[in-house]
């Protein structure tokens, strides 16, 4: 059991660190500060494409990895104290 917490408490620390550059690398939707600094110019210009599409993809995948890997630790921790 303490080897799969331990899988499963690597496997959080790379998916939270992956899944914090990957929303950072999301163009910004205007409102907020993404206009602070100048982005609300060019997300009125630019399209979503193929990458945004992928990118947008791939962090709904690695948000699933992270919850899953979050649920099975609290089950793991629970199972433990009784």
């Amino acid at each position: 059991m303490a080897i799969l917490e331990f899988v499963l408490q690597v496997l959080l620390g790379i998916t939270s660190v992956l899944l914090t550059l990957l929303i950072l690398l999301h163009k910004g939707r205007g409102g907020g500060l993404s206009d602070m600094f100048g982005g609300g110019m060019t997300s009125a210009v630019g399209s979503s494409g193929l990458a945004e599409r992928n990118l947008n993809r791939f962090t709904i995948v690695l948000a699933l990895v992270w919850f899953v890997s979050i649920v099975a630790l609290g089950l793991i921790t629970k199972l433990e104290v009784i």
